[in-house]
């Protein structure tokens, strides 16, 4: 009997210790808690303290998803987004900006620049697992497609 499209989609998804994420954060105290809630749930943890860090880092990290806070030094997070959609460098991660920032111009300039989602700070951790798990569900099912 043939396994359904939800078998093959979660078949097809990597374990979650072979899953990348890489968090780019300012904030020290932010990063921290990512990673542990991140490692906690059985994530590989990556992390950058700005834009322009994350961007030396993608080739090497080949991260499946990016958590991008929008306000650092050096390079913001929607200036990183725009240079990773732009060169293809995202090897396809998701993008999901983490960011405190809630007026309606910066959610829609954080969409534009490239981000699949949009948390605000402070983070509800169910809500960032349950999106980061979703999103990380429909790469592996467009990936299935595309096969």
């Amino acid at each position: 009997m043939a396994a359904n499209a939800n078998e093959l989609v979660l078949s097809d998804m990597p374990p979650k210790l072979q899953t990348k994420i890489l968090v780019v954060d300012d904030t020290e105290t932010m990063r921290k808690y990512h990673q542990s809630l991140l490692s906690a749930e059985g994530y590989q943890v990556e992390l950058a303290t700005n834009g322009q860090e994350a961007l030396n880092q993608l080739t090497q990290v080949k991260p499946d998803l990016i958590l991008l806070d929008i306000d650092m030094p050096i390079m913001d997070g929607i200036t990183c987004c725009k240079a990773i959609k732009a060169t293809g460098a995202s090897c396809g991660a998701k993008i999901v900006m983490v960011t405190s920032r809630t007026d309606y111009n910066k959610i829609k300039e954080a969409f534009r620049a490239g981000c699949d989602d949009y948390v605000t700070k402070p983070v509800d951790q169910n809500e960032l697992l349950g999106k980061i798990k979703e999103l990380l569900k429909f790469a592996a099912l467009k990936r299935l497609i595309e096969s």
